[in-house]
């Protein structure tokens, strides 16, 4: 009877030893798709850094040319076109900036051999008006600009409210990230 007892024993200490790894490989299976989802955020992260640098980069360019600032409103994309290796115009100015600004789109700061790397997946930016300036003594409004880069997402999320590189990342526009920053250039003559 003692046998039989121990034999017993015996089957049940197995299939509590099965059952705490079926158990375990759960939880490691849940550690993996957590690990999985930390590598995305940690990339969403980088681009979002990435895309702060430079938009203000531009906002810093337009505030030190701020008796030019409607120079740099433009209704095309920046980020598209030109080349990696276009020399930009010499003159410094609106021009000047826009085009080493597209060329800091592509990602020309950091390189491996041939390919450009420095920023976002399909790093874009825009310019535009929001309110023209108005140096009417009776007026007087300042002029305010918006400056936006957007990139391509990994995941889809919300679709953001600017407008800037809408439907440059396929159908669904939920995988287009947008980072914004208002300029305004007040004007200082006016009382």
């Amino acid at each position: 009877m003692n046998q039989r007892q121990s034999s017993l024993q015996r089957g049940a200490l197995l299939i509590e030893v099965l059952v705490s790894i079926v158990i375990l490989a759960f939880g490691l299976l849940g550690l993996v798709g957590l690990e999985a989802k930390t590598q995305l955020s940690q990339v969403e992260a980088y681009q979002r850094a990435q895309a702060v640098v430079l938009l203000n980069d531009m906002v810093d360019r337009i505030n030190a040319n701020r008796g030019s600032a409607a120079a740099y409103v433009s209704t095309s994309v920046f980020g598209t076109g030109l080349t990696d290796t276009s020399p930009c115009p010499a003159a410094a100015g609106a021009a000047h900036d826009q085009c080493e600004w597209s060329v800091a789109l592509k990602g020309a700061a950091e390189k491996t051999s041939s390919t450009s790397l420095g920023a976002m997946t399909g790093a874009r930016g825009c310019i535009t008006l929001l309110q023209a300036a108005n140096p009417a003594p009776a007026t007087c409004t300042p002029g305010i600009y918006l400056v936006s880069v957007a990139w391509q997402g990994l995941a889809s999320t919300a679709t953001p409210s600017a407008a800037c590189a809408t439907g440059s990342y396929g159908a669904d526009d939920g995988f287009r990230r947008v980072v914004s920053a208002r300029v305004v250039v007040g004007m200082p003559e006016c009382s």
